[in-house]
């Protein structure tokens, strides 16, 4: 890992979260902040961002690689007081809809929604995904964002993907960045206001609100490989995504599994 650059020539991300580091290389945010918070090094918001991360990893073990210089990858530690794991469950939703959030002020005349759990989409493509940790010891969540900035079509990782400069944005690294993390920490503190409660706070309300799976035809992966497709309902007090189930017309609550927006036929 290269020598950290002064966090300093990020002004605006600084002034947001004063407790930011810019790596100018490393292989994962996420681990370099779950290794800190393992040795008492990180706090409640200490934040790492890079422009380059080479071994960048996305949810069930996926890799997830980026051109250098055309991505941000973004760790927060959210540690708050007496967090149970319950409440600390919802940051990956948390994380999701700040970054929807903080998109839709980069590009103009887009649909930009949350896809449930944590990715975010520009007109039904990914342009940001994220991934939340725990903690050893359950004292808080490394919550890591990615974000294509100026990623061309011919560098994209997907057909499904895009990123703000295809989008019609001209989008600058330390200003996309403070832009989700203003969004972020604002959600967190409105968190934590509501007692670490997702309906008192309001969270789960603003969740619904914006998460685009919600009345989609879907297909649901699970972890033990099973399926379940059918139409989403909603999302629960527990951040679990309801699902009509095609197949026996029951209602399941999916608390993790990889999901697809089908077509209406």
């Amino acid at each position: 890992m290269r020598p950290y650059a002064k966090a300093m020539d990020l002004p605006l991300s600084t002034a947001v979260a004063p407790l930011l580091e810019h790596l100018e290389e490393v292989g994962s945010t996420n681990h370099e902040l779950l290794a800190r918070a393992a040795r008492g090094e990180a706090q409640h918001l200490s934040t790492l961002v890079t422009a380059n991360q080479t071994a960048g990893r996305g949810r069930l073990g996926r890799e997830w690689v980026a051109p250098a210089g055309k991505t941000f990858a973004v760790s927060v530690l959210v540690a708050p007081d007496d967090a149970s794991i319950e409440a600390l469950s919802w940051m990956p939703l948390i994380g999701g809809l700040a970054m929807a959030r903080a998109v839709r002020t980069l590009v103009n005349d887009r649909v930009v929604t949350l896809k449930w759990p944590n990715d975010v989409q520009i007109e039904g493509l990914k342009v940001s995904g994220l991934l939340s940790e725990l903690v050893a010891g359950g004292t808080g969540v490394i919550v890591g964002a990615g974000l294509n900035l100026t990623i061309e079509r011919d560098e994209l990782p997907t057909s499904v993907s895009t990123s703000l400069l295809l989008e019609g944005a001209q989008p600058d690294f330390d200003d996309a960045v403070s832009r989700y993390l203003k969004e972020l920490l604002a959600l967190v503190e409105q968190f934590v206001a509501g007692g670490l409660d997702p309906v008192r706070s309001g969270i789960a309300a603003a969740v619904r609100a914006e998460c685009g799976t919600i009345g989609r035809r879907v297909r649901v992966e699970l972890p033990g490989g099973d399926r379940i497709f059918g139409t989403a309902e909603t999302v629960d007090d527990q951040g679990q995504l309801v699902v009509k189930d095609d197949a026996n017309g029951q209602l399941q609550h999916v608390a993790a599994g990889d999901v697809t927006h089908l077509r209406y036929e």
